[in-house]
């Protein structure tokens, strides 16, 4: 008979440590954003309708979650993870970006997140997702991520530009929560999932969250100008970036819907976009908040990089219809 081979303590924690410091990381963001995520519930003609997560983002009562979660209502209910409900209103719902804002009256002191720079990221950042899916409340999935820039269809087909990919597992019920850093910062409101794929999940960037939340603030609605494209973040080779003084990313053109300024004006798929009104566009988030309402109606300047050479195209963006 063998004997077994006495065990190497040392070997087996040096081996345990890095799995250690991830646990540590994950279990310190789930502690200290878990109390900011809610749980939604959305009425619709009187009966109970969809449920899906929030987060709050300010402790008088303001809380970002999606658009589709709350489909159209204005009055949802929100409980937090202590249990705590209320009712909440719809203040502002955007389906070009799946995002909508609530308020409610939420207890003293309730904690909120903090909403970071989502242009921080990087492909391989360690992510955390939070939310209560398929009704299981506060539960935290944790993975990095995968690729940035994506475009996503929206509910009303229109292209959700900036959204981040990640492979944190995300099911019904666990949108509009919060993808959160290594660092305990909100860099994502979480959107949707691929269904019959795994490891496919996407996130509205924490920056297209800000300016949306800025506009509903401030106009109660997002009045926005568009070109009539779709669009999502690329990296510039160093020696173009260098020849034409742009920045390390930009943005290309993937899709130009027929009748719109966009093709009015000459614009094609696969022009990348360095500049718009003079004003360098580093990120779809870039164009997100550059074609806002002061450029409806205005003929702007677009340079774009096409076929190795950079050219100047006018155009005059409209409103995008609510």
């Amino acid at each position: 008979m063998n004997a077994r081979a006495p065990i190497d303590l040392e070997s087996a924690r040096i081996a345990e440590a890095p799995l250690d410091a991830y646990s540590r990381v994950v279990a310190h963001i789930a502690d200290g954003v878990g109390p900011a995520v809610v749980r939604v519930d959305a009425a619709r003609n009187g009966r109970r309708g969809g449920m899906g997560s929030g987060v709050v983002i300010a402790g008088d009562g303001l809380v970002l979650t999606n658009s589709h979660v709350v489909a159209g209502t204005r009055r949802v209910r929100i409980t937090l993870a202590e249990g705590h409900e209320s009712d909440a209103d719809v203040i502002g719902d955007d389906p070009d970006t799946d995002l909508a804002l609530l308020r409610g009256d939420l207890p003293h002191g309730a904690q909120g997140a903090i909403l970071s720079d989502s242009k921080t990221l990087r492909r391989g950042h360690l992510v955390v997702a939070i939310g209560n899916p398929l009704g299981f409340e506060s539960t935290v999935t944790a993975g990095v991520v995968s690729a940035l820039g994506r475009s996503l269809r929206s509910q009303n087909g229109r292209s959700i530009d900036d959204v981040i990919q990640t492979d944190a597992a995300l099911n019904p019920g666990s949108s509009g929560g919060p993808l959160v850093s290594s660092a305990g910062l909100v860099v994502g409101i979480n959107t949707a999932m691929v269904g019959g794929a795994q490891g496919l999940c996407f996130a509205v960037s924490s920056n297209t969250a800000h300016f949306v939340l800025t506009e509903f603030l401030a106009h109660g609605r997002v009045r926005r100008a568009h070109l009539g494209i779709s669009a999502y973040t690329l990296p510039l080779p160093r020696r173009l970036a260098l020849a034409i003084g742009a920045g390390p990313h930009a943005v290309r053109i993937g899709e130009v819907e027929p009748k719109r300024p966009a093709e009015r004006a000459g614009l094609r798929s696969g022009d990348i976009i360095v500049a718009l009104d003079g004003h360098s566009v580093t990120g779809a988030d870039d164009l997100t908040r550059l074609l806002d309402a002061t450029r409806i109606g205005r003929s702007i300047a677009v340079t774009v990089v096409r076929n190795g050479r950079v050219e100047r195209v006018e155009v005059t963006p409209r409103e995008r219809s609510p």
